[in-house]
């Protein structure tokens, strides 16, 4: 009775630990693995043997290029392979399980750095790290590096930027760490299809070398990376370069547009005020560096200069042309004979005998200022004298004389200063014309120029 009482209470508890669960194949070897194992010891058995590091590094894209700092921003898939004697089982054990993901805190990593890392960019944290049976580590991630860069901005926007990656060992030298590459160089330089060609810069090459050095020399082993990427200057051309060359093409017309018209010079400051604004609208776009001025900053500096002065040419031109020679004559005559003879009581007679006198009176102080085809004769005229002897006889014909003889003078005198405002217009005309030759051989000398610069650094950059 005792006996079957026990078999019932004992068979529900072998049940129970009949039903526990195993621990898994995975698990037992992790634990396996990791029991023992020092992640601060470099993993070899010999000591003296380094432990060689395989590197590889695929170029995504180009995130940022600041010139004023001189930083690049990278965004890099990078991989470290190396092999790990402390990692090593056989998969027939444990039911063929031939690669886990480990831990990166939990096992030995190679302190590898980028020598031109001066920022910490925004990378994704990944925490784990595949190991296979025959030992072999594979740290495979994405990472965002802002590298210093000297950067030449002189061509912008034709410009060509060469940056290097130097990857090295922190502590370890050569004679711990050996450092190589994973893929051959034109394996690395060919494999742009991961690279995002649609943004401002264009990759064209990632030459990545590996520098053998003897084992016996305690430096570090420092494979480079040299980055090459063009800008792609179709966006600043329509933004920056054209809307320029167009303000600059209707500033020259503008030298079409008559002097003695008042409409050139407001066209001409309408053409450099909009200029302005179009250049603080666009402040943002030039690039910012303290070494070089790009030749951009230049031509718009120049620009800028040319436009104050074809302003300054054609107000130098307004100006001759409303400040001409007769008009300075007429006001000094006038003048002289407001201050001489202001009474208006003299008979025309006088008058007209007083103004010739006064005029030759000037003239022999030596200022000429009978016009051109206008000329005073002292001798009486008939008709003079006629009016004289009629004065006492004919008031009446004496008026009528008088208005005739005016309009004569009038006449002669209007056709006189026509014939020298044509003639002065006609000059001024062909100075503006003069003016405008020069600028236009400035114009075409500077623009050759900044097209020869822009070629040469292009050259020189390739």
């Amino acid at each position: 009775m005792i006996d079957l009482l026990l078999d019932f209470h004992s068979a529900p508890l072998a049940e129970q630990v009949a039903d526990k669960p195993k621990r898994s194949a995975l698990n037992q070897l992790t634990r396996t693995l990791l029991r023992k194992y020092d992640c601060g010891v470099r993993p070899v058995q010999n000591w003296t043997r380094p432990t060689l590091i395989h590197i590889d590094l695929i170029l995504q894209s180009v995130l940022d290029v600041d010139g004023k700092t001189q930083q690049v921003t990278t965004s890099i898939w990078y991989r470290q392979i190396w092999t790990d004697e402390f990692l090593v089982w056989d998969p027939e054990e444990f039911d063929g399980i031939t690669e886990i993901s480990l831990s990166s805190d939990a096992i030995w990593v190679p302190d590898l750095i980028i020598s031109e890392f001066v920022d910490v960019g925004e990378s994704p944290a990944i925490p784990y790290v595949y190991v296979n049976s025959s030992g072999m580590v594979k740290n495979n991630k994405p990472i965002q590096v802002v590298s210093a860069c000297d950067l030449e901005l002189y061509a912008f926007p034709f410009d060509k930027q060469n940056c290097t990656l130097t990857f090295r060992s922190w502590l370890h030298s050569v004679n711990e760490v050996n450092l190589t590459l994973w893929r051959s160089a034109e394996e690395i330089a060919n494999d742009q299809k991961s690279f995002m060609d649609d943004g401002e810069w264009e990759l064209l090459s990632v030459l990545l070398r590996s520098h053998s050095f003897p084992l016996s020399l305690s430096i570090l082993l420092p494979p480079t990376g040299q980055v090459l990427i063009r800008r792609r200057p179709l966006l600043y051309v329509v933004s920056l370069l054209i809307p320029s060359i167009f303000l600059m093409v209707v500033d020259v017309i503008s030298f079409y547009l008559p002097p003695n018209s008042g409409t050139r010079i407001t066209f001409k400051t309408s053409i450099l005020l909009g200029y302005t604004v179009f250049r603080v609208n666009l402040m943002n776009e030039m690039p910012a560096t303290a070494i070089r001025t790009p030749l951009i900053g230049v031509f718009f500096a120049v620009c800028m200069a040319l436009l104050v002065l074809n302003l300054s040419i054609s107000i130098f031109v307004v100006k001759l042309l409303h400040h001409n020679e007769k008009e300075v004559k007429e006001m000094s005559v006038s003048a002289c004979l407001l201050d001489k003879y202001g009474s208006s009581s003299q008979t025309f007679l006088e008058s007209n005998f007083t103004s010739v006198k006064t005029l030759v009176d000037v003239d022999q102080c030596g200022v000429h200022v009978v016009p051109p085809g206008y000329e005073f004769d002292l001798a009486p005229e008939e008709d003079l004298l006629s009016l004289s002897e009629l004065q006492e006889s004919a008031p009446r014909l004496e008026r009528l004389l008088q208005e005739v003889v005016a309009l004569r003078l009038y006449l002669q005198e209007g056709e006189s200063d026509d014939l020298a405002q044509a003639d002065w217009v006609a000059l001024c005309c062909k100075v503006d014309i003069l003016l405008f030759r020069v600028y236009l051989f400035i114009l075409v000398v500077y623009t050759s120029t900044l097209l020869l610069l822009w070629a040469t650094s292009s050259q020189y950059s390739e």
